[in-house]
């Protein structure tokens, strides 16, 4: 291991040393605040030069997020045959430019420079030359404490050793545990700020469910491999927990993801600033709708009194209404009354008529007219 990156321990050992030297100009060289700041200051610089990488990630990012459907039809589509499947995702990432592998660039290009910064911290805990740091600055970096703990101790190391470095097991104790509890949280918070607010919540898939686990455990490792780092360690990861941090925040206020939570907020804030150009059309259905809501009238509550007052006059004019209605109701009946009488006298006068043209004839007219307007009684045996 050595060997191979031999030449990345001394290009770390080297930035470490350039900005000691710079610090040196403010704060004692054997103080904790000139070697962590030369630390702090690595990560930044690293990170600076890791910004074209974490924009391919945000990009590889969303393209990922917006090909999950089309994936899953795949799988579904091709879930007896794997090769069949594999051609046909990888025929999908050509078409759409996507790399998978763009997510963790990032992170991978970061792990060099962390194994790099490792393999420095434990050869100054152990006593030895490293790279550019010779047996003055090693001495110097072995007196470097931050909070009492120096820069080479682990949570994990034996009191003697830590006895040896000049410190005592309580205060490195106290100290990893604070760090390594604020690298979690960090990590962890980052990772939900992407789950909550840059995240297109119109489109469910298990990209989602991935992102959601990670938020867990991400935080968890922290916590389990923080015990076997150094306190240097933990500062360079606890710097780069809060650089992505900020980092992420800023991207997600100035472009978020389409959909998302974050997205409104900027449209939000686009359209107050009058910078945001809708369409006409759109603007107008908004204004219609808004018109509408605020011109419909809810019904007025009325009071208990109130109702009792109009109680009465309601029931006046129910009961008007009735009698009215028994009025009309009279009225037909006499109307059909008086056209059964004029119905008699016609029958009356057509019988007598028929009387004095022929005896017989008239005679069975006269009957015939009787039995249509009267019924025959029914014998009493039948009732």
């Amino acid at each position: 291991m050595d060997t191979i990156l031999g030449p990345l321990y001394t290009a770390v050992s080297w930035i470490i040393v350039q900005f000691h030297s710079f610090y040196s100009l403010i704060f004692n060289p054997n103080s904790g605040a000139a070697w962590g700041l030369s630390i702090v200051s690595l990560v930044v610089l690293i990170r600076i030069c890791l910004i074209p990488l974490f924009v391919k990630q945000i990009k590889s990012t969303r393209n990922m997020q917006a090909l999950q459907p089309k994936m899953k039809a795949i799988q579904e589509r091709y879930k007896s045959d794997k090769q069949r499947q594999s051609e046909e995702m990888m025929k999908l990432y050509k078409e759409t430019g996507t790399n998978p592998l763009s997510s963790c660039l990032p992170i991978l290009a970061q792990s060099p420079f962390f194994i790099s910064l490792y393999q420095v911290l434990s050869h100054i805990a152990q006593g030895k030359t490293v790279g550019v740091i010779d047996e003055t600055l090693l001495q110097s970096a072995q007196k470097a404490h931050i909070f009492g703990a120096p820069l080479a101790a682990k949570f994990m190391d034996s009191a003697a050793k830590i006895e040896s470095l000049g410190a005592s097991v309580t205060n490195v104790r106290v100290v990893t545990i604070i760090m390594i509890v604020l690298m979690s949280a960090s990590q962890f918070y980052t990772q939900r700020q992407l789950m909550t607010k840059n995240v297109d919540l119109t489109v469910k898939t298990p990209f989602m469910q991935q992102q959601k686990m990670l938020m867990y455990v991400f935080p968890l490792m922290f916590a389990v491999f923080g015990i076997n780092f150094p306190v240097g360690v933990l500062v360079y990861w606890l710097t780069t927990n809060v650089w992505t941090m900020g980092q992420q925040m800023f991207v997600i206020r100035r472009n978020p993801t389409p959909g998302s939570k974050a997205f409104a907020e900027r449209q939000e804030r686009l359209r107050a600033a009058g910078k945001l150009v809708e369409d006409p059309a759109v603007v107008e259905a908004k204004q219609a709708a808004e018109e509408a809501r605020q011109n419909r009238q809810q019904p007025k509550r009325q009071t208990k009194a109130k109702r009792q007052t109009g109680a009465p006059a309601g029931g006046a004019q129910n009961r008007t209404r009735a009698g009215s209605s028994a009025h009309d109701t009279d009225a037909d009946s006499a109307g059909a009354g008086q056209g059964g009488a004029k119905k008699q006298s016609l029958e009356k006068k057509d019988a007598q008529e028929g009387k004095g043209k022929g005896g017989a004839s008239g005679s069975r007219t006269a009957k015939s007219g009787q039995r249509k307007g009267q019924q025959r009684p029914k014998h009493p045996s039948k009732k």
